[in-house]
């Protein structure tokens, strides 16, 4: 295999190829000159060729072009400035290429030669085609996007080696073929010419691989398939978009120079990393249009501040016009616009000050939660934000806490309340100074004006004709416990605080908890009315309190507390609370006894204690001995035995007030005085048992209901003794259970007129006494029956295992009275028992 490809082709052809002109570059080495072949007429601002600058001078950072109508870029490519007509004649200029650091310069002659010189010298074929060098992979192939034609559009010849021995014929198959995009490329089958037949797009193929095929006209295959590589060649057809139409940022006012405001970005569809994709961005137009406070980044985008005097109170929105343009941003590169709104955000660099330095107000005395003043501020900052919210504050003039200020939501106005009370005979006029901040931090502290801005407020107390004050609310007087009955004292005292006089104030008692004293009502001093007594139980740390209301002429009201503080005398004798004492004696030799003393410590301890008793045994069995002020020891002597004692025990005050306690002492066998307390020792409670009511209501019940059965049994004995012998004829019917049992069962239980049956080997008693049933050879059964209510039951043994109910042993009875045989029995019952098992199975079935 082997391809031609075209060197050169017709001016027409190459100018749609190319979408103006088709280049042919001829590989030149370092630094010699390169020739051009160009159309004989080339538009502005078109790609005539490119220059490989890097080997000439890799180094190079300054490149020059010595003709104006033509511009160098970077990457070697050569742009039109101007539409140029070229002569018959070369035309040429020179390229300069210099490193500004260590001043070295180079130099490239390229020559402009017309294409129609050129198709002279070529063969009459509108293609001069040259052999290119053999090689297993073929020499790509490409062909510019967008291209005008004519089409069909010669690609490259493909040839064979094979074709002098052979006839070939060629043919393709592959993407642009037989697969999408179908019918784009063909292949003449003698000739081995690659044709496109119509214009494509890189964006949406960038190359296309197809196969060829060299076959003879029988089938043969001398050569292997060839893979063929159509690259398309980009084409500046896409403008960079910008991601966004319009871009929102935001910053903050009086940021530092240098600040980021945000960055922009913008695609480009076109191959990248060629000049077509190279992105410049810049900014053409800000509103309002001075001064100029923001730059962008050429290659990132990124936009940021070149001064520090934004001011939202100024201008609080900016809007920047910007640019994107490709070929690295020259003139002649496609470009897109957009738009950048940047919003200036507020900070708290305004501070609040009050529209005036001082204020006055007035407020009535005894007015409390009232509003008295609203003061303004004004505030340059963001309305409704913590900026521009006020925060105030009392800064003098309110140490008793009668004033509290507070911001209006809505207007952002201070408000001047009153919380406490004020009192106009105590002060008529009250000074305060006031500040404001805002919620937010000042951001300029550091300045030398101050955070604060403050105001003057001179409020003043107006009169108001008072009621009586009952002040202070907490009055007391002292009186002793034992004063007589009709003993007076000074009592409650209110007063007009206009005239600070109690006149014409009236008292009454509101509350006396135990109705000792009455008050005065035009003095107010209280008269005892009953013994006072400081032990009571009403009485709190020996204080007794009542409630008085004082009132003047007009009604109006106060109300105080007079605290009579109840002054002890010594009146109780000291006495011992704990009266029960237990000594385990196993254990213990004696126990503590503590007594207390409801008087004063003045009038109590220490206590005198002494055992009261006539008798001697009292002396003999027990001792005290004095452990502390107000605590002694009671031991037992002589051995005392178990039990329970009285021991009666005097205790004096210091002042010789005595009481005497008699303790409940027990002696017991216990190891702990829970031991004794939970069970009960014969030793000590005589060997009895004590019951609880509740089990002696149990046992009184019990004996009731006993009394109540012998009763019933004595009264139906007496009913059956005044009976006939004779069996009446219902009998049966009256005592026996209705049962679908043929024979009556040894589980069964008849009663009637106080007889009972009960199972073999079980004892009853009824009113002619106890019987037995027994069983005999052969099964049968005879049933005795005795009368008599003191009977007890007897098995008699006989022959044959038979069993019999006899008469007992003791007791007045009458046998033949009450004796039936088994058979007499049978036959009487028997008849019935029938009938009543028929009836039976009747019910069942129904």
């Amino acid at each position: 295999w082997y391809t031609y490809q075209p060197f050169q082709i017709s001016s027409s052809g190459l100018c749609h190829l190319w979408a103006f002109t088709y280049i042919l570059i001829f590989a030149s080495d370092a630094c010699k000159n390169v020739t051009l072949y160009v159309p004989s007429k080339l538009d502005a601002e078109k790609l005539i060729g490119r220059v490989n600058l890097k080997e000439c001078f890799t180094a190079a950072n300054l490149i020059h072009s010595s003709d104006p109508d033509f511009q160098i870029l970077e990457d070697g490519s050569v742009y039109t400035t101007n539409t140029i007509l070229l002569s018959s004649e070369k035309r040429s200029f020179t390229i300069l290429l210099s490193n500004t650091e260590n001043q070295e310069k180079k130099k490239i002659f390229v020559f402009l030669e017309p294409q129609t010189k050129v198709l002279k010298k070529r063969q009459t074929k509108e293609t001069v085609l040259r052999r290119a060098k053999r090689r297993w992979a073929p020499i790509p192939c490409s062909m510019l996007e967008n291209s005008l034609g004519p089409f069909p559009l010669f690609l490259q010849q493909v040839q064979s080696d094979t074709a002098q021995n052979y006839t070939i014929y060629y043919s393709i198959r592959g993407p642009g073929v037989d697969q999408e995009p179908r019918n784009l490329f063909y292949v003449e089958r003698d000739t081995g010419n690659l044709y496109c037949t119509r214009a494509v797009d890189r964006e949406q193929y960038e190359s296309f691989e197809i196969i060829a095929f060299a076959t003879t006209p029988d089938g043969y295959t001398p050569e292997l398939p060839l893979p063929l590589i159509i690259k398309i060649e980009d084409e500046n057809d896409n403008y960079p978009i910008f991601t966004e139409e319009t871009y929102m940022f935001t910053i903050f006012e009086n940021c530092r120079v240098g600040t980021t405001v945000g960055q922009v970005c913008a695609t480009d569809k076109d191959e990248p990393d060629t000049m077509h994709t190279r992105l410049k961005y810049s900014i053409i137009g800000q509103v309002p249009p001075s001064p100029t406070l923001f730059s962008m980044h050429p290659t990132t985008g990124v936009i940021t501040t070149t001064s520090s005097q934004l001011d939202r109170e100024l201008i609080d929105k900016y809007q920047l016009k910007i640019k994107v343009q490709d070929m690295d941003g020259q003139y002649f590169g496609l470009q897109t616009t957009s738009t950048c709104i940047i919003n200036i955000g507020d900070v708290n660099d305004h501070l609040p000050t009050f529209t005036r330095t001082s204020y006055v107000a007035s407020v009535e005395e005894n007015t409390v939660d009232v509003e008295i003043l609203r003061v303004t501020v004004e505030d340059k900052d963001l309305v409704n934000t913590a900026n521009w919210r006020a925060n105030y504050t009392i800064l003098k003039g309110n140490e008793n806490g009668n004033f509290k200020i507070v911001t209006d939501a809505k207007t952002n106005e201070g408000i001047l309340c009153v919380v406490k009370p004020l009192n106009y005979e105590e002060k008529q006029q009250v000074i305060l100074q006031i500040g404001v901040v805002n919620e937010a931090p000042f951001s300029r502290e550091a300045s030398s004006r101050s955070a604060m801005s403050t105001a003057t407020v001179t409020v003043n107390v107006r009169d108001q004709d008072e009621g009586p004050e009952c002040n202070p609310p907490i009055q007391t007087i002292r009186m002793n416990e034992n004063a007589a009955v009709g003993t007076t004292s000074n009592g409650y005292k209110a007063y007009d605080p206009e005239t600070r006089s109690s006149s014409g104030i009236r008292y009454k008692k509101l509350t006396d908890p135990t109705g000792w004293v009455t008050i005065d009502e035009n003095t107010g001093s209280i008269r005892v009315f009953r013994s006072l007594d400081r032990e009571a139980e009403t009485i709190r740390n020996g204080i007794y309190n009542i409630t008085v209301l004082a009132s003047d002429q007009a009604g109006r009201t106060c109300t105080g507390t007079l605290g009579i503080i109840l002054q002890d005398v010594n009146d109780n004798g000291p006495f011992i609370p704990k009266k029960t004492v237990i000594i385990c004696k196993p254990t213990m030799s004696s126990a503590e006894i503590v007594a207390v003393d409801p008087d004063e410590p003045i009038n109590g301890p220490p206590f005198d204690f002494s055992l009261e008793s006539s008798t001697s045994d009292v002396q003999r069995i027990w001792r005290l001995n004095k452990i502390n002020d107000t605590a002694a020891r009671l031991s037992y002597q002589n051995d005392p035995a178990f039990g329970s004692y009285v021991v009666p025990v005097t205790v004096r005050d210091r002042l010789g007030m005595s009481s005497v306690t008699s303790l409940d002492v027990t002696l017991c066998d216990c190891i702990t005085e829970n031991d004794c307390t939970h069970r009960a020792d014969p030793r000590i409670s005589g060997g009895g048992v004590q019951l609880g009511k509740w089990a002696i209501l149990a046992i009184l019940l019990g004996i009731a209901l006993l009394f109540c059965i012998l009763f019933t049994l004595v009264c139906g004995a007496s009913g059956i003794s005044k009976q006939p012998k004779v069996i009446p004829d219902d009998l049966a019917q009256q005592n026996l259970i209705v049962s679908n049992t043929e024979a009556p069962g040894d589980d069964k239980v008849y009663s009637a007129n106080g007889f009972t049956t009960q199972t073999a080997g079980a004892s009853a008693q009824g009113v002619c006494g106890t019987m037995r049933s027994g069983v005999k050879n052969g099964g049968q059964e005879t049933i005795e029956m005795v009368k008599g209510g003191h009977q007890t039951l007897e098995s008699c043994r006989g022959a044959g295992h038979h069993h019999t109910l006899d008469s007992c042993r003791g007791g007045h009875t009458e046998v033949d009275n009450c004796r039936y045989t088994y058979s007499e029995w049978h036959s009487f019952t028997q008849p019935r028992l029938g009938e009543e098992s028929v009836r039976g199975h009747t019910l069942i079935k129904n």
